[in-house]
């Protein structure tokens, strides 16, 4: 005699003790009965008040949604489209899902029982973080890992300024000058102070007096006649012979070699 404890096709064969297996040519065996006569959990499954749905696995994690200059990324649960296939078993609570589910992770979950783990929130819209295997609400894990700002001290949980190797609000972070936001636009320090490039130039700027042009940070430059000058622009006003670490005469207001002290400018 021969039992069969699985009708699935690699379902395994056992004998029971003392007595041989028939061969499947003296008598047809039972793989080739039908299978309500050989599983006896057919008729529950598939009977005609059952309205369970069934899904289609949908093993791939959630699709994951940027946040604003986030160092995290906040996903997204997905529900499942309908189609063929085995009912799944919910991640949390180890049970069949009837119905309706959601893919988060790579796992499934009822709906009601994906939530956060500190404010037990359902997750089903809205997004979620994952941090070391634990999940999150955004106004959670904004309170528990979310940045301080420098200024103001507060959780940044929007949009995150990064300058100075320290975090700001975008609020936060702005010129001394106009309060005007820097973002990501060029700045510069002055006495411990941000400043915007134009609000700088107008405050602490230093031009050229040879070509008008502002000095840069990095730039060779000399003073002379009461002005800021370029190492390359300090030249004589008539033959443009450069002047730096020379003997040199000044008319009006501009410098000159000694051959052409005396000449008209």
């Amino acid at each position: 005699q021969v039992s069969v404890m699985d009708p699935s096709p690699g379902a395994a064969m056992k004998t029971e003790s003392g007595l041989a297996p028939r061969t499947p040519a003296a008598t047809p065996g039972p793989a080739s009965r039908p299978p309500w006569a050989v599983d006896p959990s057919f008729a529950e499954r598939y009977a005609p008040d059952k309205t369970s749905m069934v899904v289609s696995k949908h093993s791939q994690p959630a699709t994951p949604t940027p946040m604003q200059n986030r160092s995290s990324i906040v996903q997204a649960a997905q529900q499942a489209p309908e189609g063929p296939g085995r009912t799944p078993l919910c991640y949390k609570c180890n049970k069949v899902i009837r119905g309706r589910y959601l893919v988060a992770l790579g796992h499934y979950y009822h709906p009601e029982e994906f939530t956060c783990c500190q404010c037990k929130k359902v997750l089903d819209e809205g997004g979620f973080f994952e941090e070391k295997g634990s999940i999150f609400c955004p106004k959670c894990y904004d309170t528990r890992y979310a940045p301080s700002c420098t200024k103001c001290k507060k959780k940044i949980t929007g949009e995150v300024m990064h300058a100075l190797k320290m975090t700001w609000h975008v609020q936060c972070f702005t010129c001394a000058a106009c309060k005007t936001p820097i973002r990501n636009r060029a700045f510069y320090m002055e006495e411990g102070q941000p400043y915007c490039e134009r609000d700088y130039e107008k405050m602490f700027g230093t031009k050229c007096r040879g070509c008008d042009f502002k000095i840069d940070a990095g730039d060779r430059f000399l003073e002379a006649l009461g002005f800021s000058w370029h190492d390359t622009c300090f030249v004589c006003a008539i033959c443009q012979t450069n002047l730096e670490g020379k003997t040199f005469y000044s008319k009006k207001d501009k410098p000159l070699c000694k051959s052409h002290a005396f000449s008209h400018v």
